[in-house]
């Protein structure tokens, strides 16, 4: 496992990055990201991304996890599945970590590839409508956890207090790797705390968020100096 996942109270900060790649990775290192997130579905795809990732290796001693997250769950990818699923196989070799959605139809093929290569794997989930009963929470986690993630990542929105508690309660019930995520305001506060409950990562921003109640980077840090 990568050792920029966090087996403490203080989560592994992930900086979200969709565009102006180099510009932005050298952001968020200064801003005191743990880690880069690279959304492939969010670039553009004229750029000689290959090469771009190669500079960033070069330049940039931090760990790098791909996603080419698919539409259903919040993405911007437009194109074919397989087209998807090949873009995001394509930039392996070069990344430390992937993101591969639980219900993508060729996720057990990511899997695969990633674990041929000694990568990291992130299963996730993403529910931008509501917040799952807790024993469809549960399951969730337990089901990425099974086909093959060394973190399940579950992201949902809640619509009142105690569905964020449900989702606390899940991460701290569950017996392997999570990253747990409550988006919007109402779930705003879990990008800092969530990591008292099991989140070994949090996700945040360089600047505008990539994502419903995404924080700055600099912001996540000097909060957590505080409260953890």
């Amino acid at each position: 496992m990568q050792p920029f996942i966090s087996h403490g109270t203080t989560p592994a900060i992930v900086a979200t990055i969709g565009e102006r790649v180099m510009e932005n990775a050298s952001r968020a290192v200064r801003l005191g990201a743990d880690a880069i997130e690279l959304r492939l579905d969010m670039m553009d795809r004229g750029e000689d991304l290959h090469e771009i990732l190669s500079r960033l290796r070069e330049r940039f001693n931090i760990p790098i996890i791909i996603t080419n997250r698919m539409a259903e769950e919040g993405g911007n990818w437009r194109g074919s599945e397989d087209e998807r699923v090949n873009v995001l196989r394509s930039f392996l070799p070069l990344a430390d970590v992937v993101d591969i959605e639980l219900r993508a139809p060729q996720r057990d093929t990511v899997i695969s590839e990633a674990r041929r290569l000694e990568k990291t794997v992130i299963v996730s989930a993403h529910d931008f409508k509501r917040t799952p009963p807790p024993a469809e929470l549960k399951r969730i986690l337990e089901e990425e956890q099974a086909v093959g993630g060394d973190i399940s990542k579950l992201a949902v929105t809640p619509q009142r207090p105690r569905d964020v508690l449900n989702l606390l309660e899940a991460g701290l019930n569950a017996a392997f790797p999570v990253c747990i995520i409550a988006m919007g305001d109402l779930g705003r506060h879990t990008r800092v705390i969530a990591s008292l409950y099991g989140s070994r990562l949090t996700y945040a921003s360089v600047d505008e968020a990539m994502a419903p109640g995404q924080l700055r980077i600099d912001r996540v840090r000097e909060i957590m100096k505080t409260i953890l």
